[in-house]
């Protein structure tokens, strides 16, 4: 979807259209949840400080944000979804992979059935999507954004390596601006001069990543569409009206262990406790935006709130940073999900 949050807000007040509207409420603490194609002019993004956000675009209005409205949307454009085929992986409220290698719509290929799926969408939500049309999941992703908004990319098996070739490796997933600087001093700038390099030689520098850097050079992506993506964290987190020290942040650790624990009881209720956590995270975000994160795989796995919490205010014990470091966010979250069977097995295994 482009612009979703916000273009949800503009359609439903006539008064935002045309105008820069962020969704997001306004002051220092805030950051942008969705900005609309008006404000992206100034340089306003999603995730950004709502006061840098101001700074960058004066006249910028603030809304709100309504997930509650943003998930019935939601909710309506899957169903449009569903029409088309059985094989949809939701990957957030706008977005999702479909796999319509067989379509239940009988439309002739992928690209009538995009066409249609997004006339669908603006006929019947007042909203537009913009899509990717591709082989695999990796490149229909960023086909996705090549036309944006309103628009659609396609990507024939046969225009892969020409597609790839002149694109800059940041824009492969999982390459940020840390392998792309490792990959500069390679003098790779490019996904071209990425594949001029040998598989053993991006395996002996970068290890089991170097094979996918491969992979994703020569377009490779065997990743199926999966019907139900499964948990990888659940969490929550807060930002502070004001900075704190280290010390003074147990209460609101606890506050939010007990938060993320409900979240997690109501997960295992979802899926028939199949899936278990077995690691704690803390994450602290500084005054100056520098993020954090500490976390322990313990011997034995929480079996409560107040657990979760001990353990997550005694991961600070890891933050090497001065003690009159000050805090604007912290956030507790369990992840490492295994199958319950298999963790039982390694438990019984070493008891």
């Amino acid at each position: 979807m482009d612009a979703f949050y916000a273009s949800v807000e503009q359609r439903d007040d006539p008064s935002l259209r045309g105008k820069p509207v962020a969704v997001a409420w306004r002051g220092a603490r805030s950051v942008v949840c969705a900005a609309s194609y008006e404000a992206r002019v100034f340089g306003v993004r999603s995730a950004m400080p709502a006061i840098r956000a101001e700074r960058l675009c004066p006249q910028l209005i603030f809304v709100p944000p309504d997930f509650v409205r943003y998930k019935a949307v939601s909710r309506q454009i899957r169903e449009i979804f569903a029409r088309h085929t059985e094989l949809i992986e939701p990957l957030s409220l706008d977005e999702a992979y479909l796999d319509v290698t067989h379509t239940l719509s009988g439309l002739p290929s992928a690209t009538a059935t995009a066409e249609a799926i997004r006339a669908a969408i603006r006929e019947e939500t007042q909203l537009t999507a913009s899509a990717g049309v591709a082989p695999n999941k990796f490149l229909a992703k960023i086909a996705s954004d090549w036309n944006k908004p309103d628009g659609q990319y396609v990507i024939r098996p046969h225009q892969v390596e020409a597609f790839l070739t002149p694109l800059p490796v940041g824009r492969l997933p999982g390459v940020g601006k840390v392998m792309e600087a490792k990959l500069a001093v390679l003098g790779i700038a490019t996904v071209g001069e990425l594949r001029a390099f040998e598989l053993v030689e991006l395996e002996q520098r970068f290890g089991r990543w170097g094979r996918r850097l491969h992979e994703l050079a020569r377009g490779i992506d065997e990743h199926a569409v999966q019907l139900e993506r499964p948990t990888l964290q659940i969490s929550a987190e807060d930002t502070f009206e004001h900075d704190l020290l280290l010390d003074e942040l147990e209460p609101h650790i606890r506050r939010l262990a007990e938060k993320a624990w409900a979240g997690y009881q109501r997960e295992l209720d979802a899926k028939d406790r199949s899936r278990v956590a077995r690691t704690i995270v803390l994450k602290l975000k500084t005054a100056d935006f520098h993020t954090l994160t500490r976390s322990l795989t313990p011997a034995q796995r929480p079996l409560s709130a107040n657990e979760l919490a001990d353990i997550a205010c005694a991961l600070r014990e890891r933050v090497e940073r001065p003690a009159d470091s000050r805090y604007r966010l912290v956030g507790v979250g369990l992840s490492g999900f295994v199958e319950q069977d298999s963790y039982q097995a390694q438990t019984d295994l070493f008891a």
